[in-house]
């Protein structure tokens, strides 16, 4: 099992900054993707950003060039930056975990509002 905890969510005004962080504890494969997904209100869950194990990257065509994933200095854990936030980007985020050859493990998500 993978237990995965959030933080950094909260309200920002547009043009605002907030950083996401995500701790993965447990059965955590070496080759693994992790990875940040959103939920807007009353919409489908979609992927954000991604982060192999390997360090390569993707994301969202609308985050590009505003938010960034990164892998911490302890491998288990990923952050996203999110610069220039946007109302459209207010959301809950969830923190995503799939070990490959393994399972997907979601975290409970943290809310991100942007409101002036």
């Amino acid at each position: 099992q993978v237990q995965l905890v959030e933080s950094g969510g909260g309200l920002v005004q547009p043009g605002g900054s907030l950083r996401l962080s995500c701790a993965a504890s447990g059965s955590v494969f070496v080759a693994n993707i992790m990875g940040w997904y959103r939920q807007p209100p009353g919409k489908e869950r979609e992927l954000v950003a991604t982060i192999t194990s390997g360090g390569v990257t993707r994301y969202l065509d609308s985050v590009k060039g505003r938010f960034t994933i990164s892998k911490g200095d302890a491998r288990n854990t990923v952050y996203l930056q999110m610069n220039s936030l946007k109302p459209d980007d207010t959301a809950v985020y969830y923190c995503n975990l799939y070990n490959i050859g393994g399972g997907s493990y979601w975290g409970k998500g943290t809310l991100v509002t942007v409101s002036s």
